[in-house]
């Protein structure tokens, strides 16, 4: 699998394209291997519930199977929470968030709202139980959709660069930290065999190494189908489009065939354009979005 010893997996890419799925089979094979896994989405649309077949998931974190715990954090929970943990005291939280004004100020504040759900991502996999040992070996990140997933980790270096001195800049600081070191980090990168998902993967990709410096772990290709056809036979089947359909060949396979073509030219490129050699999950024609799909997935893993 290669992310073994990483505390962090932050799974991103374009909406609908599987995030959730990825992030489930993850979380289902490491905990296969006895890791201890949590995973936190982002005031998500909840289907992970389904997959793992837990209870439905929401602002506290609870097990969702064996050796797996799961949260949908919002931003006002997780900063709830976060102030909670800087301030050391209930009553001292209370007096100071609880002011309609301060609420207002905080939801206006950019990026603090990203912050306190990245935060919150961070500060578990600093947990420890009663011995010392960690809470969770693992922490995974079911970060939003491509653009709204890149501001989010912008966020803590944008709080590094501009924020004066203080309990934010020192938390924001020693997240970074973490999240630019491989050994501890690891962006996946999750996308479709199709051309724009693949080309908005590629710009996402450079964003993270060129911009942000962040590592990418593993690259996800969803939803792939097994070829039926040769390039020659593709070739000549995508030619019904314009010329008449051969008798004894239907639609289905002209239409499969530019498919097939499509996800060739969109395997290559992830392949030659990206720093890591994609890794690909079937296509599953029966639904996703049950722990016998998503066991299935983490197999492959």
């Amino acid at each position: 699998m290669q992310l073994d010893g990483r505390r962090l997996l932050i799974v991103t890419g374009k909406g609908g394209v599987g995030k959730t799925t990825v992030a489930a089979a993850y979380a289902t094979a490491l905990a296969q291997r006895g890791k201890r896994v949590l995973v936190a989405m982002c005031n998500a649309k909840e289907r992970l519930s389904s997959m793992l077949g837990s209870d439905l998931i929401g602002t506290d974190v609870i097990p969702a199977g064996t050796n797996v715990w799961a949260v949908n954090m919002t931003p006002e929970t997780a900063l709830e929470e976060y102030g909670m943990l800087a301030l050391k005291s209930k009553a001292l939280y209370s007096l100071l968030f609880d002011n309609k004004y301060v609420r207002v100020f905080f939801r206006a504040v950019p990026g603090m709202q990203e912050w306190a759900m990245l935060g919150k991502a961070w500060w578990h996999t600093l947990e420890e139980r009663p011995d010392g040992s960690p809470k969770y070996d693992v922490v995974i990140l079911d970060a939003p959709a491509t653009g709204h997933g890149l501001d989010m980790l912008r966020t803590p270096k944008v709080i590094v660069d501009v924020v004066p001195p203080g309990l934010l800049r020192r938390d924001a600081e020693r997240a970074w930290n973490m999240f630019t070191d491989p050994k501890a980090t690891g962006v996946v990168l999750v996308t479709l065999p199709e051309e724009m998902p693949t080309t908005e993967t590629i710009e996402l990709a450079g964003a993270l190494t060129k911009e942000l410096d962040l590592p990418i772990a593993r690259v996800v290709v969803n939803g792939v189908l097994p070829p039926l056809f040769s390039p020659d036979e593709r070739a000549r089947l995508e030619s019904l489009h314009v010329a008449p359909v051969d008798p004894g060949t239907s639609a289905l396979d002209a239409a499969t065939a530019v498919r097939e073509r499509i996800q060739a030219e969109s395997l290559a490129r992830l392949a030659r354009e990206l720093p890591i050699e994609p890794a690909f999950f079937p296509l599953l024609f029966d639904d996703a979005a049950n722990p016998k799909a998503i066991a299935e997935l983490a197999k492959r893993l």
